[in-house]
């Protein structure tokens, strides 16, 4: 097999380095950010901003945007911006969609701000079957305020709050919202995902391409959930993030879609199905290697 040109290192090269550019999806201004060290909700971003440039949905995107760290990037991604008050922006992006149906009309929430000051507003989005699709950053905390117990916070999560950990008997047990909407008939597309590793990303990004779509076919309201690290939230070291998502959060709040193409997948179910494929690995790896 020819190998390829030598390149002589015995002199100086005849030109400087090119510097490249590092790409920016064009809904971006800028790839900085203000948010702390290790913080996910940048990667979501961007990824929802490579989705909606992917299906051409630039010039028609309207944010109804929440309340939260995330809200600043309101000035970083170039997409019309309306300010919702807390928890409701689903009923925000119902009102826009209903005025510009040609519009694609999406919110951007954090947990606190969907699921403990707008439960309502979302679940009867959803139950309308509005053509709007609901994006929810998912950390199990209250960032902006310094950590604070949300109501997706996981039994034994420790927040500001819960010192020694979330208790079932005090503070009840976390909501998956994913789970509930998915029942909901006017619901087409229900998906949770992740951006605590590069898999993740990526499959999170396929979710937010399908949500779009669906709201792009009139086939009904459509809702991606995103798991997202904030290591300043949750008290620890900034490299931490990923694996503490995935051993606290992730262990609950399963990845993986929980309705689409009318069938409707429990996360119980997401976790039989991740069982059975670590034991089909386990068996492969004993047989002494993996099958395609």
């Amino acid at each position: 097999m020819p190998l390829g040109p030598v390149i002589d290192t015995s002199r100086a090269p005849a030109s400087g380095a090119r510097v490249v550019e590092p790409q920016l999806p064009q809904l971006l201004f800028t790839n900085t950010h203000h948010l702390c060290p290790g913080c996910g909700e940048p990667l979501a971003i961007r990824s929802l901003a490579e989705a909606l440039e992917d299906l051409g949905l630039v010039h028609t995107a309207i944010c109804a945007l929440g309340i939260g760290c995330y809200t600043s990037f309101g000035g970083t991604v170039d997409v019309e911006i309306v300010q919702a008050l807390h928890g409701r922006a689903p009923s925000l992006a119902t009102g826009i969609k209903r005025m510009r149906p040609d519009a694609t009309v999406f919110t951007l929430q954090g947990d606190g701000d969907m699921v403990n000051e707008g439960l309502q507003e979302v679940l009867h989005t959803a139950a309308r079957g509005e053509s709007v699709t609901c994006v929810l950053l998912n950390n199990g905390v209250f960032g902006e305020t310094g950590g604070h117990m949300t109501a997706t916070s996981v039994i034994g999560q420790r927040t500001k709050n819960t010192i020694d950990g979330r208790d079932a008997a005090y503070h009840g047990y976390p909501i998956l919202i994913g789970d509930l909407i998915a029942r909901l008939e006017g619901a087409a597309y229900v998906a949770r995902g992740s951006v605590h590793n590069a898999g993740s990303v990526a499959r999170t990004k396929k979710m937010l391409r399908r949500a779009f779509e669906t709201q792009r076919n009139r086939a009904g309201f459509s809702f991606v959930e995103i798991l997202t690290m904030c290591p300043t939230g949750w008290f620890i070291p900034t490299g931490e993030g990923p694996d503490y998502l995935s051993s606290t959060l992730g262990e609950v709040h399963l990845m993986g879609e929980l309705k689409a193409d009318g069938v409707i997948r429990t996360t119980e179910e997401l976790h039989a199905e991740n069982v059975r494929k670590a034991a089909e690995l386990d068996a492969q790896l004993a047989r002494g290697g993996i099958e395609d």
